[in-house]
C-alpha cells in the first residue's frame, strides 16, 4: 500500500464555509418557522428572536473558534470536555449523540426529504402516504449519503458544495422575491409589528428554542479540525462568515414569509416555504419541496462527515472499540465509524419514537455545549502558556454559558417529564462506560474474543489504525 493511512489535511476555507452553512441550513427554515411566531405572538418580536438566535449562536461559534485554534485536534466538544471535565463526561457527550441527538437527527432529516419526494406522488390518495414507502426511501437516502462518506472525502466535499449551493438558491428565491414585493409596498402584515397585546413573555424561551434549532450545527466544523488546512486561521474565519451569512439569510427569508403570508396563514401551514411558493411562484412552486429535499440531504452529508470524526477520535482515545478508530487503507476514510452510525440511524427509521428521543435529549445537548464553552476560561486559567492564535474577550464565553444554562433551566420548566427521561438516558451511559472502558481487568477470554472479532472485521473492511498495520 502506498502513502500514510491517515485522515488527510485537505479542507480549505470554502470547504469549511459550505460545510458549516450546509449543516446549519436543514429543513427548519423551510418547514417550521411558525414555532418562533407561535411563541412570540408578534411579527416584529418573531424577527427579533430570529436575529437574537443568530447573535447567540455566533457567540458560541466564536468560543468554539478559539477552542479549535487552541486545541488543534478533532473531536469538537468531546475533546474539550475530555480535557477539562474528564473522560466520563466526554463519553456521555458521545453517548447522547449516538443515542439520539445526531443519529436521530439524520434519521429525521432523511424522513423529511423522503416525505417531500413521496407526497406529490400520492397526492389525492385517500389512504395518504404509506409509512413503509417513506421510510424505505429515507433508508435509501441515508445509505447513499453514508456511502459517499465511506468512499471518498473529496467526493463528500463536492457533494456538500452542490447541495449547499442548491439550498442557498432556494432561500435566495424566497428572499429576493419577498424583497421585490416589499419594495412594491406589500407591508400590511408589518402593521403594529411590535404590538405586545398578544405576546406571552413566558413563552419567549420556547421561541428561542425553535429558532436555535434552525441554527444548530455551527459547532460541527470543530469535529474535523485535524483535516482542515491551517485550522487556527481558517476555522475562526469560516465560522464567523458562515454565521453572518446564515443570520442574514434567515432574517431575509422570514421577512419574505411575512410579506406574503399573514401570521394566521403561517401558523396554519405545515410547510411555510411551500405555502409561500404556491402564492408567489405559481406553477414553479414545485421548486420549494425540491429545495427542502436537497437541503435535508446536504445537512445529512455534512453531519455524517463531522460526527463520524467524533466517534473516530473517541475510539482513538480508548473510549470506544479500537475498530472505530481505524481508517480504510485505500479510501482514507473512517469506514468503521461511518458504518456504525449508518446502522444506528437506519434502525431509528423503524419507529416514530425517533422524534421523542430528540425531545428527550435536547436539554443534554445544551448542557454539554455549555460545558465545552466553560472549558475556555478554564483553559485560560489552567494553561496560560498555551498558544492562542485566535482569542475572544472573556465576557463572551461567560455570557454564552449563562444563556446556555438558562436554556437548560427553560427545558426543565417547560418540559420536566422530557428532561427527566433525557437525564435517565444520559446517566445510563455511566454503567456502559464503567463496563466497557473503565474495567480493564476483564477475563482473558473476553479480551481474546474481542481481539478476534476486531481482526476479522479489520480484514473484512480492509482498515487499519492510523499509520499502522493489521494487529
Amino acid at each position: 500500500m502506498g502513502g500514510s493511512v491517515v485522515l488527510k489535511r485537505q479542507l480549505n476555507f470554502f470547504d469549511c464555509f459550505v460545510l458549516t452553512v450546509g449543516v446549519i441550513i436543514g429543513a427548519g427554515i423551510f418547514v417550521s418557522p411558525k414555532g418562533v411566531l407561535e411563541n412570540t405572538g408578534s411579527v416584529g418580536w418573531a424577527l427579533v428572536v430570529w436575529v437574537g438566535c443568530g447573535v447567540f449562536s455566533t457567540l458560541g461559534a466564536l468560543c468554539y473558534a478559539e477552542l479549535a485554534a487552541t486545541i488543534p485536534r478533532s473531536g469538537g466538544d468531546y475533546t474539550y470536555i475530555k480535557e477539562s471535565a474528564g473522560p466520563v463526561f466526554a463519553f456521555l457527550r458521545i453517548w447522547t449523540s449516538l443515542l439520539a441527538i445526531r443519529t436521530a437527527g439524520t434519521a429525521v432529516l432523511s424522513i423529511t426529504a423522503a416525505t417531500y419526494i413521496v407526497v406529490p406522488i400520492y397526492e389525492g390518495c385517500e389512504e395518504g402516504v404509506p409509512f413503509g414507502a417513506t421510510r424505505m426511501l429515507a433508508c435509501v437516502i441515508l445509505a447513499a449519503t453514508y456511502y459517499v462518506n465511506c468512499v471518498s472525502v473529496p467526493l463528500t466535499r463536492k457533494v456538500q458544495i452542490v447541495f449547499t449551493v442548491a439550498k442557498s438558491t432556494g432561500l435566495a428565491i424566497i428572499a429576493l422575491s419577498g424583497l421585490v414585493l416589499l419594495i412594491q409596498g406589500n407591508t400590511s402584515n408589518f402593521q403594529n409589528a411590535f404590538d405586545v397585546k398578544d405576546v406571552d413573555w413566558t413563552k419567549l424561551p420556547l421561541a428561542f428554542y425553535s429558532g436555535l434549532y434552525a441554527y444548530s450545527g455551527w459547532q460541527f466544523i470543530n469535529n474535523i479540525t485535524e483535516e482542515v488546512l491551517n485550522p487556527a486561521k481558517l476555522i475562526p474565519t469560516s465560522i464567523i462568515l458562515s454565521m453572518i451569512f446564515v443570520t442574514l439569510v434567515y432574517l431575509m427569508t422570514n421577512v419574505a414569509y411575512f410579506v406574503v403570508l399573514t401570521p394566521e396563514e403561517i401558523l396554519a401551514s405545515e410547510a411555510v416555504a411551500v405555502s409561500y411558493g404556491k402564492r408567489v411562484l405559481g406553477d414553479w412552486w414545485i421548486l420549494m419541496p425540491i429545495a427542502v429535499t436537497l437541503s435535508c440531504i446536504g445537512a445529512i452529508n455534512g453531519t455524517v462527515l463531522t460526527i463520524t470524526r467524533q466517534v473516530y477520535v473517541a475510539g482513538r482515545d480508548g473510549q470506544f472499540p479500537t475498530l472505530l478508530s481505524m481508517i480504510h487503507i485505500d479510501k482514507k476514510t473512517p469506514l468503521p465509524s461511518t458504518l456504525a452510525l449508518l446502522m444506528i440511524s437506519s434502525l431509528m427509521l423503524t419507529s416514530d419514537s425517533v422524534y421523542s428521543l430528540i425531545n428527550f435529549l435536547s436539554f443534554s445537548q445544551w448542557l454539554f455545549i455549555a460545558m465545552a464553552t466553560a472549558s475556555l476560561p478554564y483553559f485560560r486559567w489552567k494553561y496560560p502558556e498555551w498558544e492562542r492564535p485566535f482569542k475572544v474577550p472573556l465576557v463572551i464565553p461567560i455570557i454564552f454559558v449563562l444563556m446556555s444554562v438558562f436554556m437548560v433551566a427553560g427545558s426543565i420548566y417547560s418540559a420536566p417529564r422530557d428532561v427527566i427521561v433525557g437525564l435517565i438516558l444520559t446517566i445510563a451511559g455511566i454503567p456502559v462506560w464503567l463496563v466497557f472502558v473503565w474495567w480493564e481487568n476483564r477475563p482473558r477470554w473476553i479480551k481474546s474474543a474481542s481481539d478476534r472479532v476486531t481482526l476479522v472485521l479489520q480484514q473484512t473492511l480492509y482498515v487499519v489504525p492510523p499509520d499502522g498495520k493489521f494487529e
